[in-house]
C-alpha cells in the first residue's frame, strides 16, 4: 500500500492519505460535488444571448403572448422547473432566478427548449427531455404508468417548443408603438430611434433621393410618411 510503502514510492500527500484512508466515503462526496459544477450549464453571456434574441434581453418583459421573462418561459414550464419558489411568473423573477430555472431546463430539454435562440448554449445536446416526473422510483406494477407518463411529457414537451418555435417569430418581427400598436419591424440596417424622421435619416444616410426614396425602399413596414417607431429597421438603398 502506499502509505507503508519505502523507496521510490514519495510520501502521499496529507490530501491522498485522508483520500485513502475515508475510502468510499470520499467517493460518495465527490459525485455530487462534480455534478454541481454542471456539465451542461450555460454562461451568464450566453443567457444574455438567449435573452436578446428572445425578448430584446427585457428580462421583465410580458407582452400577452403566454410567454414570459428574458427567457420567455411558458406558465407551464415554469412551474414545473421550480421557477414558482421565485415568483408566479417569470416576469416577476430576477434575471439569476429566471437562469437558475433555465439551468434546469437545459439539463432536461436541451437547447431545442429554446428552438431558434438556443443553438450558442454550450454544454447541451439539441434534442428535448422531459420535465421533471416528480417520482424518484417505480415497482412493476408501476413501470407502465411511468412510462406513459413520460411520453406524454416528452409530447407535450415537443409540442411547447413547436408552440415557441412558430410565435418567436412574429413576436420579433413587430414593434409596439406608444398607443400600443403593434406594426412591422422590418429587417434593414438602420435602426429607428426615438426622434428620427424620414427627412431626417434620409440626410444623416446620404440617402440619394431624399426622404421620398427612403419611404419607397420601406413601404412594406411604414405605412405613413409621417409615422416611423422606435425600433423599426429600415433600408437604406
Amino acid at each position: 500500500m502506499l502509505l507503508s510503502s519505502k523507496g521510490k514510492h514519495r510520501r502521499p500527500s496529507k490530501t491522498t492519505r485522508i483520500a485513502t484512508l475515508a475510502g468510499v466515503t470520499t467517493a460518495a462526496i465527490a459525485v455530487p460535488l462534480m455534478g454541481a459544477s454542471g456539465a451542461s450549464a450555460a454562461s451568464t453571456s450566453e443567457w444574455d444571448t438567449v435573452a436578446q434574441c428572445e425578448s430584446g434581453g427585457n428580462w421583465s418583459i410580458n407582452t400577452g403572448n403566454g410567454y414570459f421573462g428574458g427567457l420567455q418561459f411558458s406558465p407551464s414550464t415554469w412551474a414545473a422547473y421550480g421557477g414558482n419558489s421565485y415568483a408566479s411568473s417569470a416576469d416577476q423573477a430576477s434575471k439569476s432566478q429566471q437562469i437558475a430555472v433555465a439551468e434546469k431546463v437545459l439539463a432536461s430539454q436541451g437547447k431545442g427548449a429554446w428552438p431558434s435562440c438556443g443553438v450558442g448554449l454550450s454544454g447541451a445536446s439539441t434534442g428535448g427531455g422531459t420535465a421533471p416526473s416528480g417520482s424518484g422510483s417505480s415497482d412493476s406494477n408501476g413501470s407502465g404508468q411511468s412510462t406513459s407518463q413520460s411520453q406524454q411529457q416528452n409530447s407535450q414537451s415537443s409540442e411547447e417548443r413547436a408552440s415557441r418555435s412558430q410565435d418567436r417569430p412574429a413576436a420579433k418581427k413587430t414593434v409596439e408603438t406608444p398607443t400600443g400598436k403593434k406594426v412591422k419591424k422590418g429587417d434593414g440596417e438602420y435602426k429607428v430611434v426615438k426622434g428620427d424622421t424620414l427627412s431626417e435619416i434620409a440626410a444623416k444616410e446620404k440617402v440619394k433621393g431624399g426622404w421620398a426614396k427612403l419611404y419607397k425602399l420601406n413601404g412594406d413596414i411604414v405605412d405613413d410618411a409621417d409615422f416611423i417607431f422606435p425600433g423599426q429597421q429600415l433600408h437604406l438603398s
